[in-house]
């Protein structure tokens, strides 16, 4: 009767080491393949910028593949799968906010992606220039933040909420104090409006106040007056308190003010060069010209320079002023008409042989 085959168990079991050894050695180097990979994909930089600020705008109700697109778009991410990679890991989706987010050179993958889930956003500085009429403002507000045109629009010209910060329609362009702030793009309409206020407080600081009281002006009439003089003085400040002055002394006197930029506004035409006759007859409350006292509000948002003019005037004896023959930019002072009218014949002599008619 033959005999069953002899099972030589030591070499069965040194096969299954070898097989395990096999299996756990294939398993080492997928685990560490894959832990290399998974370290590459979070911890190496991958955004590229070549020393060019590079910024990703997130709108409200963006989706985290729409805010992963514009990444792309920009053209500074090294690998893109790796960064959607990590964007999924760390569930993005259900992190989207809104904001201003610079994409910094350097920056991995992990790091970018914890600023735009965490919400850390890059500032931005706002400045105001070139302002004349409230739409100006409402155009500008908008382009600096997520915020449309109509939105500022209709808080500016809101009689209620213009109240409710002090001032009324006409009045509330004096609120912005030409400066350089520094605020978030996704701050609010409303957020921005109550910036500006607080603003507006610690920029009429106790001296200031104590300044304006002296020459009997609220600061809403500092700040119109102080539109004018910007107005009339643009490329020399140093005359601008010599200008204010003359204003002051018009005012104390009960003249009018006469101020040829205030007609400009009153036309809205800011092409005009030269203010003639025609202008002149325009029946409006900013024409200086036909009313008394100053405007209801200002014609520009003044620079602080032009604001610190009015409450710190040259104190002399002009109530007249035109611009000097040699269009240097500076002006010719009188204190008399007769002085005033030599100069002015002067101007317009120049202005003839120059040809400038508007």
């Amino acid at each position: 009767m033959a005999q069953p085959p002899r099972i030589d168990y030591k070499a069965k079991a040194l096969r299954r080491r070898r097989q395990y050894a096999y299996v756990t050695g294939i398993l080492g180097l997928f685990l560490v393949t894959f832990s290399y990979y998974f370290y590459q994909v979070f911890y190496t930089p991958n955004v590229e910028t070549k020393g060019q600020p590079t910024f990703v705008l997130v709108r409200r109700g963006e989706t985290a593949r729409a805010v992963l697109d514009s990444i792309d778009a920009s053209g500074v991410i090294v690998d893109k799968l790796s960064l959607h990679f990590v964007a999924r890991l760390m569930k993005y989706d259900k992190l989207v906010k809104p904001g201003r987010y610079e994409l910094k050179d350097g920056y991995t993958n992990r790091e970018l992606i914890n600023d735009l889930r965490k919400g850390i956003q890059s500032p931005l500085k706002l400045t105001f220039q070139n302002i004349r009429l409230r739409s100006d403002l409402a155009q500008k507000l908008s382009t600096t933040i997520d915020a449309r045109p109509k939105e500022f629009d209709s808080l500016l010209s809101s009689p209620s909420y213009t109240r409710s910060l002090g001032f009324d329609t006409t009045s509330i362009l004096t609120m912005f104090i030409p400066n350089t702030y520094e605020l978030y793009w996704n701050t609010s309409a409303d957020n921005l409006m109550q910036r500006m206020k607080k603003e507006y407080e610690k920029f009429w600081t106790p001296a200031r106040d104590a300044k304006r009281e002296k020459l009997g002006l609220t600061r809403a009439q500092v700040s119109t007056l102080a539109s004018i003089v910007e107005a009339e003085q643009q490329q020399h400040p140093d005359e601008r308190p010599r200008v204010a002055g003359v204003y002051l002394n018009r005012l104390k006197r009960g003249m009018k003010l006469q101020a040829d930029p205030t007609v400009v506004y009153a036309n809205n035409d800011f092409t005009i060069k030269r203010v003639l006759n025609v202008h002149l007859a325009k029946d409006s409350p900013y024409n200086t010209y036909m009313h008394n006292g100053l405007p209801p509000g200002p014609i520009n948002l003044p620079s602080i320079t032009s604001i610190d003019a009015v409450l710190n005037p040259e104190q002399h004896n002009y109530y007249y002023f035109c611009a000097k023959e040699d269009f240097s930019g500076y002006h010719a002072f009188a204190t008399t008409e007769a002085e005033h009218l030599v100069n002015a014949r002067r101007y317009q002599a120049a202005l003839n042989r120059s040809g400038i008619m508007k």
